[in-house]
């Protein structure tokens, strides 16, 4: 393992050139005092949370621990401008900042970014502290699939520094960000980048331009190359104010609902019906487990997506760092993006009992949903908001999931109303699996032990039908696998599984297309931990199936 890995600059969709990566070895410290400590225990491999085997730790954070970091770094020939920012794509799940004895800030929440401007704490010999506590499934907090007593559907839970950490020095008239919305319908696209300077010039479309900063600007094209799977063409993107320079790109598309000429409502892509046909990726690794040990496994993970024959990825509970989107959006895939979920302990009957017996209960209801506590519920729409602001530039995201399996849900209703308002370029499925209150794009099923047969649907039907999970089926490779099964379906060879997953595209798939189902989910990319159902093994060493045999199968699945 490099002793600075990820150490590419992370954001292809907002790229600078003066940056400079401060992963690497740091000190730790695991104490239950929450005063900054003097001694260390050892060194830590950022961004590996000391959970992980590529950390060097192994030591699973407890709710009354707190994990300090410490790294003394010099500037060298980092150029220091007029500001400096201190950036942090994810530290899980409450973490202090001090840079040489002044605090900076407080962040609370796991999976989103936050940054600090430092240039006037900054020295030549600099000392960064970071506190970081995780209560993990002991508060309300956002969690996604960790759980303390992990097993079955629940993971090793992390904390810390898992995604990179870096600083960026700009001018004061630096760009701050930019929002691109893609219209396709009449030929433009709408900027709106945001500077303390009136002007900033942009070049796309073979055009350099002068706009307006801090507002819409429409920017029309007379040619149009529209993106999507077949075709994943993307638009360079280049702003520039005197003494700043950030690149970008963007993709010509619209996801939206369409009518087919049968009048059954569908997904659609560029205003036509398009078959979403996906694989659940929860991008979770064995060596660093929220963390791949290079950028070189997003290329590979969604390269091997595609040789399956899917050209959609549904990011189950997890953000990602944004190069894994890049790739994406490069390649050709769809993603569906999942809000990452939290509230008090799950209630069985809420979270399984419907997978069963099939009863929605309504999300008011916030003591069955064990979202009780109102600090969280607003921190949890926050959050939602948040993650559709910081990845509204994906070109290939082109539909939210809101809630899953009832896993904190609440108020979905007015949460899909309020995201809307942010958001209306892309597709909502407001509860994933079950616990409909019939808002959003989609009705989503989640169908894992027995068949799945739609009624004819009424063609005045306003909602898509999506399987939005199904499958799982288990092949256990010896040697490359944890102990547990979880309860999917096991198989002893590749040719039984084989034969089990083509009757089941043909039963559970094709004949519900003219019934009116628009897209698939199958479960799952890679074995996780306990469970055992990926195309690929948990340590991405062994491939279970035949691509070629599976894509075959799924060239089956369209309109």
């Amino acid at each position: 393992m490099s002793k600075q890995p990820l150490s590419d600059y992370p954001r292809p969709q907002f790229f600078r050139y003066s940056y400079k990566s401060l992963n690497g070895f740091w000190d730790y410290k695991i104490t239950k005092n929450p005063e900054i400590p003097v001694d260390f225990d050892g060194k830590i491999l950022v961004p590996y949370s000391p959970e992980t085997s590529l950390s060097g730790v192994n030591h699973i954070l407890q709710p009354d621990e707190y994990l300090f970091y410490r790294l003394k770094f010099l500037l060298g020939d980092f150029e220091v401008k007029d500001k400096v920012f201190l950036q942090f794509l994810a530290v899980d799940q409450i973490a202090e900042v001090y840079l040489n004895g002044e605090f900076l800030g407080k962040h609370i929440g796991g999976f989103l970014p936050f940054s600090f401007e430092i240039k006037q704490f900054l020295k030549e010999e600099n000392e960064l502290i970071v506190k970081v506590q995780d209560l993990t499934d002991t508060s309300y907090h956002s969690r996604g699939k960790q759980k303390l007593k992990h097993g079955g559907i629940w993971y090793t839970p992390q904390s810390g520094i898992y995604f990179p950490v870096f600083i960026e020095s700009v001018s004061n008239d630096y760009i701050e960000s930019v929002k691109i919305t893609p219209d396709i319908d009449n030929q433009k696209v709408i900027l709106n980048v945001k500077s303390s300077v009136d002007m900033v010039n942009v070049e796309l479309f073979d055009k350099s331009l002068q706009i307006a900063a801090n507002q819409d600007v429409h920017i029309k094209t007379d040619k149009m190359r529209l993106w999507s799977p077949e075709d994943p063409y993307l638009y360079t993107l280049k702003m520039s104010t005197p003494h700043d320079e950030v690149f970008s790109y963007f993709a010509m598309r619209k996801f939206s609902l369409v009518k087919d000429d049968k009048g059954i409502t569908r997904l659609g892509l560029n205003n036509k019906p398009y078959f979403m046909k996906g694989v659940l990726d929860q991008g979770y690794y064995q060596d660093g487990l929220l963390t791949p040990s290079s950028y070189d496994s997003y290329v590979k993970d969604v390269k091997f997506v595609k040789s399956l024959g899917f050209n959609m990825i549904r990011k189950h509970i997890k953000i990602e760092i944004p190069r894994w989107y890049y790739e994406c959006d490069k390649q050709g895939i769809i993603v569906w993006q999942d809000f990452v979920n939290g509230g008090e302990n799950y209630k069985l009957s809420t979270v399984v009992f419907p997978l069963i017996f099939g009863k929605h209960h309504n999300d008011h209801d916030y003591k069955k949903f064990s979202r009780q506590n109102e600090e969280g519920r607003k921190e949890a729409t926050q959050e939602f908001k948040d993650t559709i602001n910081y990845l509204y530039n994906i070109p290939s995201i082109g539909l939210w999931t809101i809630f899953n399996e009832g896993w904190g849900q609440f108020d979905s209703k007015d949460v899909y109303s309020e995201l809307l308002k942010l958001d209306n370029t892309r597709l909502y499925d407001h509860a994933s699996g079950w616990h409909d209150q019939g808002v959003s794009d989609t009705k989503s099923y989640h169908v894992y032990f027995k068949p799945f047969k739609l009624k004819n649907p009424k063609k005045s039907g306003k909602r898509a039908i999506i399987l939005s999970e199904f499958g799982g089926f288990v092949l256990a490779i010896k040697d490359h696998m944890m102990e547990g099964n979880h309860v999917y379906k096991s198989f002893k060879n590749e040719v039984e599984w084989l034969t089990k997953y083509n009757e089941t595209i043909k039963r559970d798939v094709i004949e519900n297309i003219p019934k009116g189902l628009s897209a698939i989910v199958y479960t799952q990319l890679s074995d996780v931990e306990e469970e055992l159902n990926g195309f690929i093994t948990f340590d991405r060493e062994v491939v279970k199936l035949n691509p070629d045999v599976v894509k075959r199968i799924n060239d089956k699945i369209k309109y």
